[in-house]
């Protein structure tokens, strides 16, 4: 056995190396763009890169995401539809599909923004069960209004699913240039349970 044929099914290497390149090109021009306070804060940005772009293109190799993969461009590609894809998101209905799904921690879960539709995780509960709070959008309660003013969380659907994680944004009702997920959404994306919504995968 040779040193080469030792790695030729590591994680579909040739795959796996273009998809960690354009993963690392994206980071380290988001990090060049930053407004970092002090050297010590990029240092433990950079620092923490290896892990989190190896654990993404390993899940997104792995995943059985129904997306094709974009290797060259490291992100999702679908069709995108015409409009924002929120026919059925009344806010009763949304409310009553998470009260009966009875959401755990870790769910991925969908937020709509003005423009595109972003993945989020459950990182808290609420004691009585009234809601809960998501890692970047903070608290949904089906009493409270405030933050339907800047986000909307969805139901999640096979559609607003798929418009997430491949950045598709759209702009006075017409379809525009697909915005680049994070690192971190691209992540989730790799926990959705695209058989059952009501629970993600470990990755």
């Amino acid at each position: 056995m040779t040193q080469t044929s030792i790695w030729q099914d590591d994680q579909h290497t040739a795959q796996y190396a273009e998809l960690c390149n354009a993963l690392y090109e994206r980071e380290l021009a988001i990090l060049a763009q930053a407004d970092l306070s002090s050297a010590t804060a990029i240092q433990h940005r950079i620092k923490s890169l290896p892990y989190y772009i190896k654990r993404t293109a390993h899940a997104m190799i792995q995943s059985q995401c129904p997306l094709d993969l974009d290797t060259v461009n490291g992100s999702w590609s679908a069709k995108q539809g015409t409009k924002m894809p929120l026919s059925g998101q009344d806010e009763s209905a949304i409310w009553q599909w998470y009260q009966t799904s009875k959401p755990r921690l870790g769910l991925v879960v969908p937020v709509a923004l003005t423009d595109r539709i972003i993945l989020d995780c459950i990182d808290r509960l609420d004691k009585q069960g009234q809601g809960f709070r998501t890692n970047v959008c903070g608290w949904f309660r089906e009493e409270s209004k405030v933050q339907a003013q800047t986000f909307q969380l969805l139901k999640p659907n096979k559609k607003v699913m798929m418009a997430a994680c491949c950045g598709h944004s759209w702009q006075n009702n017409k379809k525009v240039q697909p915005v680049m997920p994070t690192l971190r959404e691209l992540l989730l994306s790799c926990a959705i349970n695209w058989q059952n919504f009501k629970q993600s995968l470990f990755i």
